[in-house]
């Protein structure tokens, strides 16, 4: 009956295969970073009118105990230093 149901409803075997439609780890808000990864903070960035884009910056392990009980501002002027950034593109979970 699997096939069946894959000729008939086609993106099925998508959602199978790929699993976007959950969310792992269960239970967690993704907006407060801080609770699952040291270091990090949430921001948002509007790359066109309507379209409003999650991040997360997390600094490096070697400026950790500079970024503890830093603000927002603090984080983004760390953007704009001299070190490198690497963009990790998670995939298409729909979480980070």
């Amino acid at each position: 009956s699997l096939p069946f149901l894959i000729r008939l409803f086609p993106s099925l075997l998508t959602k199978f295969v790929y699993l976007n439609f959950l969310a792992f780890p269960f239970f967690v808000d993704f907006r407060r970073p801080e609770v699952l990864v040291n270091n990090t903070i949430s921001l948002y960035l509007t790359t066109e009118p309507g379209v409003t884009v999650g991040i997360w910056h997390t600094v490096p392990g070697s400026r950790g105990a500079e970024a503890q009980g830093k603000d927002q501002r603090w984080y983004e002027e760390a953007l704009a230093d001299a070190h490198p950034v690497i963009i990790y593109l998670h995939g298409n979970g729909g979480t980070r």
